[in-house]
Parts: structure tokens; C-alpha cells; sequence
């Protein structure tokens, strides 16, 4: 069987607008060199960031006529010379968000090598990779479910099982419904801890609770939901929070963490002044939180920021996954055909969704 020589592949024709920049063009396929594995991508699921890429307000690195997305699963084809005994033809993979990053703490140049921004993305129907970026998918996952692994899956899991792991007993509490925050949800049940979940709808909150929440508030009808929080734990606060909402919600996080050795892991940027409560709790002042800083305050609690994570991170995920294979199975909210990937991003940036947004290319 012969190798393809084209693509079809959208790309960005513009950045500051919507999907509607969004283009389908058919390209030569560059040559495989000799340290890549090619890979035909199945499944691409979609993550807030692409949107973010697109529209104009994000602050890294982007590619004139960037192909987008950076989360991918598929199957390898043809492996470079160079590329290691670890891949053959049929394998089933997933490339890691940052190409480069492989183990330990992130550098500039690792930053550097992001898939749909500092380097040519995945939604496209072939592209080869750099073989030490490449992770096997778990065998009791689909492709479509495999494709929602390399962010939302690996920040929550950076989040949740790093430096400090949740353990039976903890109680964390999720925010949100989105891709990371039920990939949170699932890390933590499947780790025996107690689970407090929130969203702005009941009818999220009813889909959190099938997937094994122990309680949940709609921080809608509930806009001190900190209070809820600190009755649901009889006022010692939760020891984990899985942090999404930024500058909106991190005020209201600080009085419900556990002092002494809670953790909060803040998801994504973060932006703007922060007001920090002034009761006994509290007896300090932080005008701004980066999310990418780790802060430590007065050894009572700590911030942490979180970088996606490493091809070693993902691995050890990997295990977790295949030791809890229905606990953690990803949850996809919808797919789309590869020809309206259009109306996937438009469905994204509607938030009706619960979990991923995947796009089936193939």
C-alpha cells in the first residue's frame, strides 16, 4: 500500500473571528524525516484554547495559516529510520500537546513546540510527528476517546495526581463541566475521594451526578456556593479544587480550601485583580495570580498553576486509565464529521456541552 502525498487539512485564513475563518484545503503531505512517525488522525477533539487561537486573544506563538487543534489519536502508518524500535505500522497513538516536552518542568523552548499554535496542528487527515512526542493509546479506548486525552485528560490528572495526589478520603471539589473538570471528576472518584461538583445548570449537574458526584451546587441559584461548600465539610473546607473559572471564582475557591495543606490548581490564564477575603481565614492580600506561578501562602495553602504535562505524565495517566477502564472512560458530549468541524467549534464555544467535542476525521 502506498503512502499519501496529500492532505485535506483546515487552516486558519485569518486570526480576530470565528469558525467562519476557518478553511478546508487540500495540501502535499511534507516528507517524513527520518526521526518522525506518520500517523493517520482518526479522531481530534476540541479544547476552549482553539477557540482562543482563532479569535485573536491569546498570547503565545501562532503560524500564519496555522492548522489548528492539538489533540489528536490515530494510527501510525510508516515510521522514519531514525524514529526508534518503540513504533511500527498499525499502532494506535496520541501526540502529546507539547511536542518536546518529555519529562520534568517545562523551558521556553519546550513551550515553543505546541500542536495548533507554535507548530502545525492535527485537525488534518495525515501528518507525521516527532516519535519521541507520541504516546500509545490504552487498548480499551476508541479513537474518539482517545483524542480527548492529550489536555483535558492530562491537565486534570497534572492537577489532581502531582505533587500532592489525592487520596481516599480527600474531598475535592470540581468547577465546572467541562472537559478537564469531568476528567477531574473521574481521577477523583477513581481514587476514592468525596467529590463536590458545580455548574450554572441543573441539567449538567444531573449528568455529574450519574457520573458519581457526591453533591452538587449550582453556583447560579447559589452565588455564595463557598458557604455550601463549608457546610458539605463541616467548615474544614475541601483539600483539592480543580480551579477553571479564573479572576470570577477563585475568591469564592480561598474560603473554602482546607488550610494547612490544601491545594488549589488553577486551569489555564488567569487575569485581573483578584479580592482575597479578609476574615480570620485569611490575613494577606495578592493583587494578581499568573497562572503559570506556583505560589505558597504562609505554608497554610498552596496555588498552583498548571502547564498541561509531559509524554512521562502521560504514560503514567495511561496506567491509571487502564486500572479504572469505566470510571475513566472519557465522556463525549458530541462528534461531528470531519466536513462541519465548523459547527464542532461553534457547538464549543456555545457551552451547552458536558465533557469533550470531538470531530471525526477519519
Amino acid at each position: 500500500m502506498s503512502l499519501p502525498t496529500t492532505t485535506k487539512e483546515y487552516f486558519w485564513t485569518k486570526f480576530g473571528g470565528t469558525a467562519e475563518n476557518l478553511s478546508l484545503r487540500e495540501s502535499p503531505l511534507e516528507p517524513m524525516k527520518s526521526h518522525e512517525v506518520l500517523v493517520k488522525i482518526h479522531a481530534v477533539s476540541l479544547q476552549f484554547r482553539d477557540i482562543l487561537v482563532g479569535s485573536g486573544p491569546y498570547s503565545a506563538k501562532r503560524l500564519d495559516q496555522l492548522v489548528p487543534c492539538s489533540d489528536m489519536a490515530g494510527e501510525v502508518l510508516a515510521v522514519g529510520k531514525d524514529a526508534g524500535s518503540e513504533w511500527k505500522k498499525g499502532d494506535r497513538v496520541c501526540a502529546n500537546f507539547l511536542a518536546d516536552h518529555i519529562a520534568g518542568e517545562t523551558t521556553l523552548e519546550i513551550l515553543n513546540t505546541a500542536h495548533g499554535g507554535s507548530i502545525q496542528g492535527v485537525l488534518t487527515q495525515y501528518r507525521s510527528f516527532r516519535s519521541h512526542s507520541l504516546i500509545k493509546i490504552p487498548d480499551h479506548l476508541s479513537y474518539e476517546e482517545a483524542s480527548t486525552l492529550p489536555c483535558a485528560a492530562l491537565t486534570a490528572y497534572n492537577a489532581l495526581m502531582g505533587p500532592s495526589p489525592v487520596k481516599g478520603g480527600d474531598t475535592v471539589l470540581i468547577l465546572g463541566t467541562g472537559g478537564v473538570s469531568i476528567h477531574g471528576l473521574q481521577f477523583a472518584l477513581a481514587s476514592g475521594a468525596r467529590v463536590i461538583a458545580t455548574s450554572s445548570s441543573d441539567e449538567k449537574l444531573k449528568i455529574v451526578s450519574k457520573l458519581g458526584a457526591h453533591h452538587i451546587i449550582n453556583y447560579k441559584s447559589t452565588p455564595e456556593w463557598h458557604e455550601k461548600v463549608l457546610e458539605l465539610t463541616g467548615g474544614r473546607g475541601v483539600d483539592h479544587i480543580l480551579e477553571v473559572g479564573g479572576a470570577g471564582s477563585l475568591e469564592h475557591s480561598l474560603k473554602c480550601i482546607r488550610l494547612g495543606g490544601g491545594w488549589i490548581h488553577m486551569i489555564g490564564f488567569v487575569g485581573g485583580s483578584v479580592h482575597l477575603p479578609t476574615d480570620n481565614r485569611f490575613r494577606y492580600s495578592i493583587m494578581k495570580l499568573e497562572c503559570l506561578t506556583s505560589v505558597r501562602l504562609h505554608d497554610k495553602l498552596t496555588v498552583r498553576g498548571i502547564q498541561i504535562g509531559s509524554v512521562a505524565l502521560f504514560k503514567d495517566m495511561n496506567r491509571l486509565l487502564a486500572q479504572h477502564p469505566e470510571i475513566t472512560r472519557p465522556v463525549i458530549d458530541k462528534v461531528f464529521p470531519f466536513e462541519e468541524a465548523r459547527k464542532a467549534y461553534e457547538y464549543l464555544q456555545s457551552q451547552a456541552h458536558v465533557g469533550k467535542v470531538v470531530i471525526k476525521v477519519a
